[in-house]
């Protein structure tokens, strides 16, 4: 599995790639993902910013080396991590953090209980369908649960194929959506959710999501 091979790598600070259907190759931000001595200060700024908005359970979508999963547990954050990588499972239960390795459009533990779901480093994009995503984000939330969401100023709403690239391996093509702030206020109305807060912190932007007063059921006792 190519991600396996982005993270062994990342984990000894080597670069990997992301290539689209049209050719163009960008660094992956694996050290990014890796955080802990890999973080720059500016990103553990960015990292602090985003899990603050989660004080109850939280579920942690596609959480590769399990940075946000680690920090939220050392916070004293209930927290649990999910990716369809071994290796990265591997790596957030070995840091102290607790994943499960789990496509996060299957069933999950605890849906409709979480207080919040994180979607960190770009994963509104996963499966290239935001709208499904965001369905499926409301679903494991409780009635007064939150979505983080990371986004950005610079794109509104694209999709395309791209694939994962090492210097020895390639990975198959599929489908990633990158959501702009002003495509998210849409996408997560129809998800029966809404726009709670939106901060910027160090280039990067993170959004509250919170369920719609109109899909609200009986209060959470």
């Amino acid at each position: 599995m190519i991600a396996d091979d982005v993270y062994r790598r990342g984990r000894a600070g080597l670069p990997s790639w992301i290539t689209d259907s049209d050719g163009r190759r960008t660094p992956l931000p694996i050290a990014r993902w890796m955080g802990g001595t890999f973080s720059t200060a500016e990103d553990l700024r960015a990292d602090e910013a985003s899990i603050a908005f989660c004080t109850g359970p939280t579920l942690d979508l596609g959480c590769g080396p399990g940075r946000l999963t680690e920090a939220l547990t050392r916070a004293g954050v209930p927290a649990l991590g999910v990716d369809t990588s071994s290796v990265a499972v591997e790596m957030t239960n070995h840091r102290g953090g607790f994943a499960v390795e789990q496509n996060i459009f299957s069933a999950l533990p605890a849906a409709g209980r979480w207080s919040h779901v994180l979607l960190a480093d770009g994963n509104i994009g996963i499966g290239g369908d935001p709208a499904a995503l965001l369905a499926t984000v409301r679903a494991l939330l409780h009635d007064a649960g939150t979505a983080i969401v990371e986004s950005s100023f610079e794109v509104d709403d694209r999709r395309a194929l791209v694939r994962w690239e090492t210097e020895d391996s390639v990975g198959d093509w599929f489908t990633w959506a990158s959501v702009g702030v002003r495509a998210l206020y849409s996408l997560a109305s129809s998800a029966g959710l809404q726009v709670r807060r939106t901060i910027e912190c160090n280039g990067r932007v993170f959004m509250e999501l919170a369920v719609h007063s109109c899909d609200r059921g009986a209060d959470i006792p």
